[in-house]
């Protein structure tokens, strides 16, 4: 009987134990280089079909959800921002970009002078 019960605990334990590790792991920081849509991009209709909108707090990433909302945080100057994935993208040019921000999210945390910026970004709720 108590033989059957450690082995319940142990079980418990490592049950407990892979799924806290899996769990942090997808909502980890990472980091990359964010773009910004060119103005031609306005009133065109997205991956997700939604109408882009220059002026509001969106992005496109690879593999994201489409309503994740992600915190995208500068790491020249530490501005942040938080975005919502409404695209699939950045397509063309590096593939070390991991988002292509709307012009508004972008010139939040950055300058629109310079094509990309290094971020660090993660999911929020």
């Amino acid at each position: 009987m108590m033989k059957r019960f450690i082995l319940v605990i142990i079980m418990m334990i490592s049950t407990l134990g892979v799924y806290s590790f899996t769990s942090n792991t997808s909502d980890a920081k990472k980091t990359s280089y964010a773009s910004y849509y060119h103005d031609r991009f306005n009133g065109r209709k997205t991956a997700s079909g939604e109408i882009f909108d220059n002026s509001k707090f969106t992005a496109a990433n690879r593999t994201l959800p489409f309503g994740t909302n992600v915190k995208v945080t500068n790491l020249r100057n530490g501005k942040e921002v938080i975005v919502r994935i409404n695209d699939r993208g950045p397509y063309g040019g590096p593939s070390s970009r991991a988002l292509d921000m709307s012009k508004a999210a972008f010139d939040e945390i950055g300058d629109i002078n310079h094509g990309t910026i290094p971020v660090e970004y993660e999911i929020v709720d």
